[in-house]
């Protein structure tokens, strides 16, 4: 069945996004704007502030399973990760651990940790982390949605490689470092963060589904993204001891094979694409439709 797009998820505000993904009036907010939970810090830097500090929490169902949900806000201050913002998500996920949801939704789009107060931002990103993790080992599923136009960089990104499951679009970006920090730190000569199909090839979503990190790549449409969380609901997830040591394996594999690579072409080249060029022109599933069938487009 082809699925017939509508709107676009990258363009999307945090709420419509919610809105896409949840079945329809089944979200109820949990500590609404009306609770004015605002950052404590943003005022002597004269940055307006926003209710809920740029993120939205609940729990809601999808096809009739009970699920959390959350969605950051990018369009406010990137969707940084300050003390407030990330007070508000841990509340979700230790509040998770009891009412046991079908699985906690992260609807992540984040810079990173916000500069204006980035000591507590920093202490929130690992303590979300520690949550995400002791949602896991409870058996409840964490599963992630990244297609927004901050992306997830710096601890975001951390939090996003934490989750069980990770699905994005080719629009989405992941990374520990975002392409002007790498820039600054590394030089021009070495990533040139206005060069954007660098970016892309580097850390958009293709390259991170190609290199396993992302689980599911899918279509820039809220219906491409509700598709795919309504079918990871049904997966069997968790973390075992055999499956950490064959993703460790697998850097380890990915190190020896590719570490001496610095494009993303000649890394497609050795995965078996014989015409790795052609890759940022295809869609989602027409990439995956090309590993189905045997890579050797």
């Amino acid at each position: 069945m082809k699925l017939k797009i509508t709107a676009s998820y990258l363009e999307a505000a945090a709420r419509q996004r919610i809105g896409y993904i949840a079945d329809k009036g089944s979200f109820r907010e949990l500590a609404t704007a009306a609770e004015k939970h605002v950052s404590p810090h943003l005022e002597m830097f004269n940055i307006p502030v926003s209710f809920g500090d740029g993120v939205i929490i609940g729990e809601a169902e999808i096809n009739g399973k009970p699920v959390s949900i959350l969605a950051q806000e990018g369009k406010f201050m990137g969707g940084a990760i300050g003390e407030v913002h990330s007070a508000r998500i841990i509340g979700l996920l230790r509040r998770s651990l009891k009412t046991r949801p079908k699985a906690v939704i992260c609807l992540w789009d984040s810079g990173g940790v916000r500069l204006q107060e980035a000591n507590a931002g920093e202490i929130g990103v690992t303590e979300i982390m520690g949550a995400v993790f002791d949602l896991r080992a409870a058996g409840i599923p964490v599963i992630a949605a990244v297609g927004g136009s901050c992306g997830c960089f710096g601890g975001a990104g951390i939090i996003t490689g934490c989750c069980d499951y990770i699905i994005a679009s080719e629009e989405a970006r992941i990374g520990v470092s975002g392409p002007e920090v790498i820039e600054t730190t590394m030089g021009v000569d070495a990533f040139d963060s206005r060069d954007r199909g660098l970016v892309w090839r580097t850390t958009g979503g293709k390259n991170r589904f190609l290199f396993s990190f992302v689980n599911e790549l899918v279509e820039n449409s809220p219906e491409a993204f509700r598709q795919a969380i309504a079918g990871a609901l049904d997966l069997k997830m968790g973390i075992t001891l055999e499956k950490l040591q064959a993703k460790q394996q697998e850097l380890i594999d990915r190190m020896e094979l590719f570490g001496k690579m610095s494009n993303a072409f000649d890394i497609w080249k050795a995965m078996g694409f014989d015409s790795p060029e052609t890759i940022p022109q295809m869609t989602a599933t027409e990439l995956q439709s090309t590993l189905k069938s045997g890579v050797n487009t």
